[in-house]
């Protein structure tokens, strides 16, 4: 009789983040009668704080942002999945990235976690109000102005989601950010993003500067007084039938200048095996499971996920369920911008949203804002992050 294996894992409370990781761990062990995958989770923020290094002590398998994989490499909390999986799987996995999720688990040359779920900011909108309000949804930084105008537009503005819709204007006006060892961004970029961006936020209810993605979907979807979201991190989750209140179309953003789409910030997650597992081999089959094709295409998104494989967001079947979510939104993953990942990025990100949101919230000096930034890149690169 086989020794019976009980691997614990830990996600984030989303049903994006919870549901799809319960049902493969549930099919794996229907496979594997001789392995039990237990998974819990924490809350988006602590996915956001809490320390990997903490968490691989308790975990075999940790879903996981890829700012962590900088730490990761230098401390080998987690382990480089090229030591224990085929060159021929991860080969496939790199050819089918979305965008570059791939890569933005990739440090020193090595692959710290598989990207299970791709994500970038995106537009999305409730097509019948706009149609009640006689409008369609904007193409120009312009018409997201004037739709702001009348009241029809939310965005987040969290800490976080300020900074990466930061990032996001630096790099559509033609700067991606920590290009220098000295400087977040150019002065001239970076002053006339910070503008732009403002300009936007005083338009929008002050309420969005306590709301993430899920909180600006909630309130598109119970609500009937939000038409549209110009940059949010991707759920698509609500663009399916019977999930929320009423279904959101989600598309590519607006174009500054009429002919080249806003580039947003990679988000996503990836699933990793903690070095300190008693039963790596288990934890290693069950992730290239996880992150196999198949899986991904079916199983996986079909439980509420958002996959991490390009098949699975190119395949009739699951855009035939989402209103297009995945062809829609595509391009604006495949060029998305990848932030970061030294040790010492997720000080940068925990600290800077607060000095741009402030900005947001009331004015001042732009030039004292890229100041402050600059700062606190210096002394983030000094950091030794605890996971």
């Amino acid at each position: 009789m086989s020794e019976q294996i009980i691997l614990k894992g830990i996600t984030w409370n989303h049903s994006r983040g919870f549901v799809p990781m319960t049902a493969t761990a549930q099919r794996f062990s229907e496979l594997n009668p001789n392995v039990e995958i237990i998974w819990e989770k924490r809350s988006l923020q602590q996915f956001a704080d809490f320390s990997i290094e903490q968490l691989a002590e308790r975990y075999d398998l940790l879903v996981i942002d890829h700012p962590w994989a900088g730490f990761a490499a230098n401390t080998r909390t987690i382990l480089p999945f090229d030591e224990f999986l085929s060159a021929e799987f991860l080969k496939d996995q790199e050819a089918n990235t979305v965008g570059e999720s791939y890569t933005s688990y990739n440090f020193h040359g090595q692959q710290w976690a598989l990207p299970i779920d791709a994500a970038t900011p995106v537009a999305s909108s409730r097509p019948d109000l706009l149609t009640a309000h006689g409008t369609d949804k904007p193409s120009t930084y312009d018409e997201l102005i004037e739709l702001a105008q009348r009241g029809l537009v939310a965005c987040p503005l969290i800490p976080i989601d300020s900074l990466m819709t930061f990032y996001t204007f630096c790099c559509s006006l033609g700067e991606d950010p920590f290009q220098s060892d000295t400087e977040v961004v150019g002065r001239e970029i970076g002053v006339q993003s910070l503008q732009m961006y403002r300009n936007l936020t005083k338009l929008v209810d002050p309420a969005c500067f306590g709301y993430n993605p899920i909180k600006v979907y909630e309130r598109m979807t119970l609500t009937d007084d939000i038409a549209y979201c110009p940059f949010a991190y991707g759920y698509s989750n609500y663009s399916r039938q019977g999930y929320a209140r009423k279904v959101l179309h989600f598309h590519d953003m607006v174009t500054l200048d009429g002919k080249i789409n806003l580039r947003s910030t990679l988000g996503g997650t990836g699933l990793a095996v903690s070095s300190k597992s008693q039963h790596i081999n288990v934890a290693m089959q069950y992730a290239e499971y996880v992150a196999s094709p198949a899986c991904q295409q079916g199983l996986y998104t079909d439980n509420g996920g958002q996959p991490g494989h390009l098949s699975a967001w190119t395949s009739e079947h699951t855009n035939s369920y989402t209103a297009d979510y995945f062809s829609n939104t595509l391009p604006a993953l495949q060029r998305a911008f990848l932030r970061p990942r030294y040790n010492g990025s997720t000080y940068f990100q925990d600290h800077g949203g607060d000095i741009v949101r402030n900005y947001l919230m009331n004015g001042g000096s732009e030039t004292e804002v890229l100041n402050e930034l600059d700062k606190l890149y210096q002394q983030s690169k000094g950091q030794t992050q605890h996971g």
